[in-house]
């Protein structure tokens, strides 16, 4: 590889001053087939047809331009020969270089002796010779291939992070495909694989087939995992990616992706499969019979008209641990407009229609859980949740309107809802397994707000709600045996209040402070809410399917109706209180801070007591967030007691960046979570680089309750401007099923121009 080596540094050498990015060749004005050449010096032989040009020469012919020392033109043959820093400039941008060359009279196609080619993506390649075929086949021999720097700052030769070297080089821009035959990978110029036959795409291909990064790893429940993608091109419209899963505890398991396009939208499914039995979290296989086990994750979205988009997501999996057994990762991830939580999937079918004054959508989806349940005291392993308590949700339409008119002065705005969901079991008695609570609403809304502001600066915002809604609601649970009842019911809602606030400014040195007291007052009559059974203490069971899981914090505080939902609704005179204020310095750092609590004339039941929100007088809200200097920003979020002050919900995080590594931290602390238990847990990772190309990475997950880790995760990487290699370190400490903890290695190798590992894990 000699050759192709000093092709490469001579690169590097001549052309240390060379733009980095190929240069596109200019518009020369020139009609098809015509030729400009200028030089310094032109010499004609007639006898030997032979023409010479010498000195600072360039040629433009069809969009390509040739730059050279010296050129002999042949009238007979239609030869030219060049010599002496050859630069020839291709139509798509590339740029090629060589000490010798002979091209036909079109450039389309020659020979090169020390060649070098800068191509899209600052990607080079060298040989110690080239043969041009024709413009889409090209040959090289003892060539080399690199996207890394060959030059140092000071314009020296440097050696290449990672490279490829091999015996001969194809490269089909027809195909978008370089072969490479007896190829040998090299890291820092030291041969690591040797490959009989090797290819990729071409770095000015868009998109082809061919082999992706793979991933490695060790595990305790998988041992030895290795992951090969390999990505297929079906057609410009279509590919599809297969990474079949090899483990040495475990049968194989095959993961894929495929994705389609089409005029009007697109669609994405990723998918996996295996014939296995079950295993433990130390791969060892369970008493059963194999059986198929696989997962889909799929998407599409499609635009019927300007206004119009349908859709869908089909979400489902075979096993409840299925991604932590195989590791497949971003399972959990908003595919569609509506979002399940954290460890369920959602299958969902949607149709919206938006413009500027309205919005409508008609949905039905269903809800599979994947949270392990309670700990089975024999077995010590934890039970999976039950998919028939959760409902099928179909239909669920809503729909906004606001008009281009004003009413009174203020804006309208008309909103509609209903929703049908149905339930095979009930959610309150698992074990008699009674049919579930079915219900079905029906609700439309007006909401008028008009502004005012002062000369003074005071702002004022009356406001006014009413709503309507109709219920229907079966299998209700009548705790007599299991006898069953259903109910209908209609109501009417109101709310009318005002908003205040008065800000005041000031401007001190390089810094503007705005203190602002902000006031809501709002009442509505004494709500009818929905009950579908009560305690044993007597106390009332209220319908509660949208409004189970929110925050009272600084984002709902001055909500005229606390409840997210429709089901609940916030009755009674209440008057919400805070004070903000807010630092904006000239440099662009910040400050902001905000106290406040809300009031009632009477307490409200409706509320739990996990709110914060049952008294007259409320919990405490706290917030704050900060940029202090550049690449740092800190917050903190809390919910206090109304008497003692004591910390019931805390969350605080801080963010940090510079030239030194980056990172976060969050801590969270909950009296009461969803679940009815508390909470307390911290969450950190970064990484910090050890010098300009190495660092450690870290990331843990401790559950401060149980005094343990849930994960932790170190690692180690080296990083340039090609490359990047991380070995991951993890241990998980929880027991999740029938998984026991269990310790990982893993490899994860990104290179430039060949991509990084499949799924982004």
């Amino acid at each position: 590889m000699a050759g192709a080596a000093v092709a490469l540094l001579w690169a590097c050498g001549a052309h240390a001053q060379a733009p980095q990015a190929p240069a596109k060749p200019s518009a020369d004005g020139l009609q098809k087939d015509e030729m400009y050449m200028e030089a310094d010096e032109v010499v004609r032989e007639d006898e030997k047809g032979l023409t010479t040009a010498n000195g600072n020469i360039e040629v433009r012919y069809n969009g390509r331009t040739l730059r050279a020392d010296k050129l002999v033109y042949d009238d007979k043959s239609g030869i030219i020969r060049g010599y002496g820093h050859i630069v020839i400039v291709e139509t798509d941008g590339s740029t090629e270089y060589a000490d010798e060359i002979v091209l036909d009279d079109e450039m389309k196609a020659g020979v090169a002796l020390g060649f070098s080619a800068r191509l899209q993506e600052n990607v080079k390649i060298a040989a110690a010779s080239a043969a041009k075929r024709n413009e889409n086949i090209q040959e090289l021999n003892k060539a080399i291939y690199t996207p890394c720097e060959i030059c140092a700052k000071d314009g020296s030769p440097k050696t290449p992070t990672w490279s490829i070297a091999a015996e001969r080089v194809v490269r089909d821009k027809k195909r978008r495909i370089v072969y490479y035959r007896n190829a040998r990978f090299k890291l820092f110029g030291v041969s690591t694989i040797y490959l009989p036959v090797f290819w990729h795409a071409d770095p000015d291909a868009e998109r082809t087939s061919g082999f992706l990064v793979p991933k490695a790893s060790v595990s305790d429940r998988r041992g030895v995992s290795y992951e090969q993608p390999y990505y297929w091109a079906i057609s410009p419209s279509a590919d599809l990616i297969v990474s079949p899963q090899i483990n040495s505890k475990i049968a194989p398991f095959l993961n894929g992706e495929v994705r389609k396009r089409f005029y009007s939208g697109d669609v994405d499914v990723r998918f996996g499969y295996t014939h296995a039995r079950d295993f433990d979290g130390k791969g060892n296989e369970l008493r059963g019979t194999s059986t198929d086990r696989s997962y889909i994750l799929g998407r599409g979205a499609f635009q019927i008209d300007e206004k119009w988009l349908w859709g869908f997501t089909a979400e489902r999996a075979s096993d409840d641990l299925i991604f932590d057994k195989y590791e497949v990762g971003k399972v959990y991830i908003s595919r569609g407009p509506y979002i399940a939580d954290d460890r369920r999937l959602i299958s969902q079918l949607y149709s919206i229609r938006q413009d500027e004054r309205s919005y409508f959508s008609v949905a039905a989806m269903t809800i599979q859980g994947l949270r392990p349940g309670a700990i089975d005291p024999v077995t010590g392993f934890a039970s999976g949740e039950n998919d028939r308590v959760f409902p099928v949700i179909g239909p669920l339409i809503e729909g906004h309107y606001e008009p281009a008119q004003t009413l009174a002065g203020g804006r309208l705005r008309v909103h509609t809802s209903a929703v049908v969901l149905s339930r095979e079991q009930s959610q309150t008695d698992l074990t008699q397994r009674l049919p579930g609570l079915d219900s079905a609403r029906v609700t439309g809304e007006v909401d008028w707000r008009r502004s005012f502001t002062a000369a003074n600066g005071m702002r004022f915002s009356p406001f006014l709600t009413a709503r309507a809604d109709a219920y229907r609601i079966q299998d209700i649970l009548t705790g007599v045996g299991s006898s069953t009842r259903k109910d209908e019911m209609t109501r009417g809602l109101a709310t009318a209040g005002i908003d205040f606030s008065y800000p005041f400014f000031k401007r001190t040195g390089d810094a503007t402070i705005i203190v602002e007291p902000v006031a809501q007052v709002a009442a509505s009559p004494n709500a009818r809410q929905v009950v579908i059974g009560r305690t044993a203490a007597g106390d009332p069971i209220y319908l509660n399917e949208d409004s189970v899981a929110f925050e009272f914090d600084e984002t709902t505080l001055f909500r005229p109706n606390k409840f997210p939902g429709y089901d609940l609704y916030e009755d009674g005179v209440r008057f919400n209180l805070a004070g903000r204020a807010s630092v904006m310095w000239d440099d662009g750092r910040r400050a902001n801070f905000l106290v406040g609590r809300s009031f009632r004339t009477e307490a409200n039941a409706v509320f739990t007591n996990r709110s914060g929100l049952r008294t007259k007088a409320s919990d405490w809200i706290v917030a704050a967030d900060a940029q202090p200097v550049r690449g740092l920003s800190v917050f903190a979020r809390a919910r206090l007691d109304n008497d003692t002050l004591d910390i019931h919900r805390l969350e605080a995080g801080l963010n940090a960046a510079n030239k030194y590594g980056s990172g976060f931290v969050r801590y969270l602390t909950d009296d009461f979570d969803i679940n009815g238990t508390k909470r307390e847990n911290l969450d950190l990772g970064g990484e910090v680089y050890l010098a300009k190309n190495y660092g450690v990475s870290f990331y843990g997950n401790r559950d401060l309750k149980q005094d343990s880790w849930v994960i932790r995760d170190v690692g180690v990487f080296y990083r340039d401007d090609c490359l990047r290699v991380d070995v991951i370190y993890r241990r998980e400490d929880t027991i999740i099923g029938r998984l026991l903890p269990s310790e990982s290695v893993s490899v994860r190798l990104t290179l430039a121009t060949l991509g990084g590992s499949f799924n982004g894990r």
